[in-house]
């Protein structure tokens, strides 16, 4: 199969953003993400009100991205989408769209899982950027997922650890919320903690044994930490808000950084990959860079725009599928639980 002139329009629609991607020959040519700024409001994202929203912007979005990209529905080799995991609502409205458009143009449809794409973003053609060799370490951190994948090819991949109850992303926004910050909060926590004493206040980390992750019991230390603050101080929270922000950001990467150590031992491998929209997180990026110092590790960090919910990401999975004569059954069906 000719490996030239090969267009994948990619469509994201797991959980709030509904992204799109035009691709040719692995480099991206647009990635568009229309955000959904409602679920502030909840402090959350509200499933029913995600899908609603999904289904008005999908047909502008990818409008946009063919239009950004110039590129015809007519050069499209390949439509690539998500399958899962994430909301059913969601996933329904990209699913639907990606099967109707690739059966109209008659061209293959590429179903992808969205965990893994977060890994083979690394796999971009992008000027500078570096690929990281097989195999490689993969953390997969996000709002609603905590992994750690080896990865020994595109396609073989072994989730080696994993949360047991919250996601690392829950951590940072339920502990915001705690603080008063609004929905996302880790952004705000990650900026807050740069003018903080990240040892002014001490966590306990959870003792889960192996490679597993487990975050429930620190947001409940944090919670009663705060309750007990505020009950001696009204004012603590306003007065050691930098602080606060620094402690918990300093036990949330000091968790994840003792599993990506001992991943690191047991596997032997020293290649590690970050991935997820909590990968932006600038904290977790310079742990993440003082482990080469540290463990002799080599780092493997994406892009912003493509960390956090994006189509790039799904385009390259795409692409490197459509490469091996991959083409999904017009009958495959969205999956909320789908695992890598």
């Amino acid at each position: 199969m000719t490996t030239q002139n090969i267009y994948i329009l990619a469509i994201e629609s797991s959980c709030d953003d509904t992204a799109a991607a035009v691709m040719h020959n692995g480099k991206i040519l647009s990635n568009i993400v229309a955000s959904q700024k409602i679920h502030e409001a909840y402090g959350g994202v509200v499933p029913e009100l995600a899908s609603r929203a999904h289904q008005q912007n999908i047909v502008p979005v990818v409008d946009q991205a063919l239009t950004t990209a110039d590129v015809s529905a007519s050069q499209l080799s390949a439509i690539a989408f998500t399958r899962g995991p994430g909301l059913m609502g969601s996933l329904l409205v990209g699913t639907s769209f990606a099967k109707s458009l690739a059966y109209g143009l008659s061209i293959p449809l590429i179903d992808v899982n969205h965990m893994q794409a977060h890994i083979l973003a690394h796999f971009i053609e992008e000027a500078d950027f570096i690929k990281p060799p097989f195999p490689f370490l993969a953390m997969t951190i996000s709002g609603g997922h905590t992994q750690i994948v080896k990865v020994d090819s595109h396609f073989e991949m072994d989730v080696i650890g994993e949360t047991i109850d919250d996601a690392v992303g829950e951590a940072f926004d339920k502990s915001g919320k705690l603080l008063g910050f609004g929905y996302p909060a880790g952004p705000e926590i990650d900026k807050r903690a740069k003018l903080g004493n990240p040892k002014a206040f001490a966590f306990t980390k959870p003792k889960v044994s192996g490679l597993n992750f487990s975050f429930s019991g620190l947001k409940t230390q944090i919670l009663y930490f705060v309750q007990k603050q505020v009950k001696a101080n009204p004012n603590f929270i306003e007065e050691h808000l930098n602080d606060i922000c620094a402690s918990i950001q300093y036990t949330i990467i000091g968790i994840l950084i003792d599993k990506l150590k001992l991943a690191s031992k047991e596997t032997g491998i020293k290649h590690i990959a970050i991935g997820g929209g909590v990968s932006a997180n600038s904290g977790i990026r310079q742990a993440l860079k003082d482990g080469e110092t540290k463990f002799g590790w080599t780092t493997y960090v994406p892009k912003f725009e493509y960390t956090t919910d994006n189509a790039a990401m799904i385009a390259i999975v795409g692409h490197l599928k459509f490469l091996e004569g991959y083409n999904a059954d017009q009958s495959v069906m969205a999956s909320a639980r789908l695992k890598i």
